[in-house]
């Protein structure tokens, strides 16, 4: 199947065309039919596999077929990085279809964003903080809003956005299309769903809190003491095209970024402390490969679409299940394979424990020589026991690029 199959505008599929996309992902071909037609829906899909396109075709498709009014459609994303990467897809398909496109969002400057507002545009990406100071100071009226996306829903309410999305939704009409796109759903999601939607379709692709098949998992027991030493040892035997490093504070992600920066290592960091300027910067020079080596707090975790992520370093263990499948979802995008690699302590038994549950299986351990010993959940589990004390590297797979 192709785009053509589609009932989409052709300047679309000349967007589509000029950037070698032929045919739709799995998510893409269930989503756009019933997107196109009108009808809520809610996608469930995996990270990485194209809910942007998923949404954004069929609703500007849309858009260009009614009267032109301001503010016809919002999209709401959790955070900064996530509002940048779904508004250059849709800034892209806008401009083609001579539609304008806004992105809002907190830590740059109020009163550009305000003036453009005012001056009238068709599409706002928004995250909900920014969105409601707008809105509380009358820069936006959704008087004529047409479709109204959540992307990445399940995250909206792990952040703690669900307060201000019910806010949001009391000041929107209620005759208008709710397109619901989420890694995961929840009960909360579920509940969420009941409320704000009517008589949405359902689709489901792919399994639900695994990671793709092409990413390739393995877990290093490893002292608190040993992590750097590891990650050091790892980065020379097996060196990463380009790699993310999640920690779990800003202070260790200063910390290892400065001795990564010491050992030589083009490194570069984002983290919450970091201004919106200096989180893009990190992000677009890791994105071009000037840096090779990107360490992030759980800010970047979503959001990011890159296709050349060769590793994903979990320096430490995340303690929800669903965070170490968005984490490890940087890599494997775009039909390429990927390294995942999970540092653990034996102290921190309690979070692995659930993120191999949620799994179903053991993430394959390679203990090193002196590495800790950390329990297995599931017998008979792969793990390359003494045999791993004398082996030096990871094991490298083929990639395809």
């Amino acid at each position: 199947m192709s785009f053509d199959s589609f009932e989409l505008d052709p300047r679309c599929l000349k967007v589509l065309s000029g950037k070698d996309i032929t045919s739709p992902t799995p998510v893409q071909k269930e989503a756009i039919p019933i997107a196109l037609t009108g009808t809520d829906l809610v996608a469930v899909a995996q990270t990485g596999t194209g809910k942007t396109l998923g949404f954004s075709l069929p609703s500007l498709t849309r858009l260009v077929n009614t009267a032109s009014k301001n503010n016809r459609m919002l999209v709401m994303v959790p955070t900064r990085e996530l509002c940048v990467q779904v508004f250059e897809v849709i800034q892209e398909l806008s401009k083609a279809l001579h539609l304008k496109a806004v992105q809002v969002y907190g830590g740059v400057g109020f009163d550009q964003q305000a003036r453009k507002l005012q001056d009238g545009v068709d599409i706002i990406v928004a995250t909900p903080g920014r969105l409601i100071d707008h809105m509380q100071r009358k820069n936006i009226s959704f008087k004529f809003l047409e479709v109204l996306v959540l992307d990445e829903a399940d995250r909206m309410l792990d952040m703690g956005f669900i307060e201000d999305i019910e806010w949001v939704m009391r000041k929107l009409p209620k005759d208008r299309q709710t397109l619901m796109f989420s890694a995961t759903f929840p009960d909360s999601i579920a509940r969420l769903a009941e409320r704000m939607m009517r008589d949405p379709q359902r689709i489901t692709i792919g399994a639900i809190s695994k990671p793709v098949d092409k990413v390739r998992q393995k877990l290093f027991p490893v002292k608190p003491e040993h992590k750097n030493k590891l990650l050091l040892d790892i980065l020379e035997e097996d060196p990463p095209t380009s790699a993310l490093i999640f920690l779990r504070t800003k202070e260790r992600t200063e910390r290892l970024t400065h001795i990564l920066q010491k050992k030589g290592y083009n490194i570069t960091q984002i983290h919450g402390d970091r201004s919106q300027r200096q989180r893009q910067q990190a992000l677009d020079g890791f994105k071009k490969g000037k840096f090779k080596l990107l360490a992030a707090t759980d800010v970047a975790s979503r959001g990011l679409d890159i296709d050349s992520v060769s590793h994903v370093f979990n320096f430490d263990i995340p303690e929800n299940p669903d965070d170490y499948i968005h984490r490890i979802g940087r890599t494997a995008r775009a039909e390429s394979d990927g390294d995942a690699i999970t540092f653990v302590t034996p102290m921190e038994f309690q979070a692995l424990g659930a993120i191999e549950t949620a799994l179903g299986e053991n993430i394959p351990r390679d203990e090193r020589e002196d590495a800790p010993r950390v329990l297995m959940l599931f017998k008979g589990a792969s793990s390359n026991g003494k045999s791993a004390s004398r082996r030096k590297g990871i094991r490298r797979g083929t990639r395809r690029r």
